[in-house]
């Protein structure tokens, strides 16, 4: 406590000089900030003053120019002079000041740095006195720690040289006891010895006697298995005669078995030959129908592009016909519409309410299927509201911009989207396509960017051919969970190995491990995707419900792979299962539009138009 006291004092002697010097220093910049705001001030107001002082001699020249008077013109030029003097003297004033301030501060400069240097050799010899007097303390203090020291040490090895003493003598004593201990024992194991070798003499002896019996009985034993040896021995002989004569006879008839192998080896080769030569014939005929059913395909798939392609062109020209003509139309009831309301208006003078008919908000033709999205839009769509409900501020937003998902269950459609665009990287090959339907979807631009490479490389178009994709995969993890042998045409005979083990899994409650996806989707309507006839008897195979489906990520490139092979079936069936539009209705769609005007109507006007020629 001491030492801390004295380091103490001597650091605040230390630092009173800073603290001395910090407030001069602080001190001097507060006047020196009043003094910068007194001449700044002072600077203004001059500037403020010279200003007007050179505006008004500015304006009296002009006045010089309109004077003839000689002696005006003499007295005006004098009084011009003197104000130039006058402010010439200002400003010559308040240059001087300005000299004198910084000749001040120079002179406060030289002064600070004296008192600076003063402080400064004050400092130093503080500082040496205090270390001085430090120093002198210490070895003090140590010289006293020493002496403490040195008389702990005397009194703990008086302590420990009495504690050694007795731990001396009473090892002695113990060693003693343990000798006489030894002495005792020693004499114990000679008697147990002496009794040992009595007990092992008797015990030899009953043994020699055994033995010698036991020899007596195996010799006895030689004698007789001797015996049955020579008898044997006669057996051997007699039977090794009879096995000589049986070889010869199955040396004879190998021979004969050689020959007829070799009369079955000469009818083999020909046969052979026979059936290599048949091979020949039907591989060549196979390659030849190969190459010949390969031009049929390719010109039936060729007439499936131009009439798909025909079929569009018609329907869009058929569009544009009904929307030109319907426009027409629509303009004319229009009219007629509104020359009614202002006959009732205007001329009868009764209320009128515009009719509400059914084909007044139609556009385009009866039963048309408006135009279909593309495949990445819906999947950008997919993708973006899943993101976007754990937001709060934006779910109704993003409910409201989007169609429901045709009883698919959203968070599988984009579980099943990831998967598809994790396993599948390697067919998005081309990332050079435009993204305009994306720019709105910046969080999920990689994987959509994937999904549509993918798309393109599947030949998935629109929302339709996705749409199939989606519910493949929902009808293949039902049918793989709820039959484990039989499946639909197409599935049990691409990937049957995949069958039994997930519906094994399934059964035991236990998922293909990896990354799963559970489905609770409502079941689609079978006749959308064409997949088989009968519905599957599961306990799940109420309308509108389908089992908790687990997907693996290693099953999607063999669904994927199922998919298209069976993809060119399902597109057939598919646009065979599309009717053609249905125009029943189109006349009385027409007829409608001319009669928009009702007869009571026209007949209404008939009379009022002869009144009024009446009139």
């Amino acid at each position: 406590q001491k030492l801390t006291k004295l380091l103490f004092d001597g650091t605040q002697l230390v630092t009173n000089i800073q603290a001395a010097a910090d407030l001069r220093e602080t001190q001097r910049r507060a006047e020196g900030a009043e003094l910068k705001l007194q001449r700044v001030k002072k600077l203004e107001d001059e500037a403020k003053s010279s200003t007007q002082k050179f505006e008004e001699i500015t304006s009296k020249w002009a006045l010089a120019k309109e004077m003839e008077i000689p002696q005006d013109l003499w007295q005006l030029l004098n009084q011009q002079q003197q104000q130039c003097t006058l402010l010439l003297e200002e400003k010559n004033k308040l240059i001087s000041h300005l000299k004198q301030e910084l000749k001040n501060k120079d002179e406060q400069y030289v002064e600070a740095i004296k008192k600076q240097s003063e402080d400064i050799h004050l400092l130093l010899e503080r500082m040496e006195e205090q270390t001085r007097f430090m120093l002198k303390t210490y070895r003090h203090k140590l010289l006293e720690i020493e002496k403490a020291f040195e008389l702990e040490r005397r009194q703990l090895l008086d302590n420990i040289r009495k504690k050694w003493d007795k731990a001396t003598q009473a090892h002695n004593t113990k060693r003693l006891e343990y000798l006489h201990a030894r002495m005792r024992k020693v004499k114990e194991f000679e008697k147990q010895l002496n009794q040992l070798r009595a007990q092992d003499e008797e015990e030899y002896n009953n043994m020699k006697i055994r033995l010698e019996s036991d020899v007596q009985n195996l010799e006895k034993q030689l004698q007789q298995v001797k015996a049955i040896y020579q008898l044997n021995q006669e057996k051997l002989e007699y039977n090794f005669l009879v096995l000589k004569k049986q070889d010869k006879e199955n040396t004879i008839l190998k021979s004969q078995q050689k020959r007829k192998i070799n009369r079955l080896y000469s009818l083999l080769h020909n046969l052979r030959t026979k059936l290599a030569n048949q091979e020949k014939q039907f591989v060549e005929e196979k390659e030849s129908l190969a190459a010949y059913h390969e031009s049929i395909r390719g010109h039936y798939k060729d007439m499936q592009r131009r009439m798909r392609h025909f079929a569009d062109v018609d329907a869009e020209k058929f569009r544009g016909v009904w929307l030109m003509n319907e426009t027409e139309a629509k303009g004319l009831m229009r009219k007629a519409l509104d020359a009614d309301r202002i006959i009732h208006t205007q001329l009868l003078g009764l209320p009128w309410e515009e009719p509400h008919y059914w084909f007044l908000n139609n556009v385009g033709p009866l039963g048309g299927s408006k135009q279909k999205r593309m495949a990445t839009e819906l999947a950008a769509e997919i993708l973006t509201v899943e993101s976007g409900e754990g937001r709060k501020g934006n779910t109704g937003k993003a409910e409201g911009r989007v169609t429901p998902l045709r009883n698919i269950n959203k968070k599988t459609a984009k579980k099943i989207l990831e998967l598809v665009s994790n396993e599948s990287g390697f067919l998005a090959s081309n990332w050079s396509k435009p993204l305009q339907t994306l720019k709105r979807h910046r969080h999920t631009l990689i994987t959509l960017v994937k999904l549509d490479s993918i798309f393109a490389a599947l030949k998935i178009d629109s929302e339709d051919d996705l749409y199939q994709l989606l519910d493949f995969f929902l009808k293949y993890k039902a049918q793989g969970m709820t039959l484990s042998q039989v499946g639909p045409p197409g599935y049990s005979s691409g990937v049957p190995w995949v069958q039994e083990r997930e519906s094994r899994m399934y059964r035991e409650g236990n998922s293909p491990g990896g990354e799963d996806v559970m489905d609770p989707a409502v079941d689609r309507e079978e006749g959308e995707s064409g997949w088989h006839k009968d519905k599957l008897k599961s306990p799940w195979s109420s309308p509108g419900t389908l089992p908790p489906t687990y997907f693996h990520a290693d099953d999607v490139l063999k669904i994927l792979k199922a998919f298209v092979r069976d993809w060119n079936k399902l597109r057939k069936k598919g646009e065979s299962a599309k009717k053609a539009r249905d125009s029943s209705k189109d006349g009385e769609y027409w007829e409608a539009l001319a009669h928009v005007i009702p007869e009571p109507t026209l007949k209404l006007w008939d009379a009022l138009a002869a009144a009024l020629e009446e009139y």
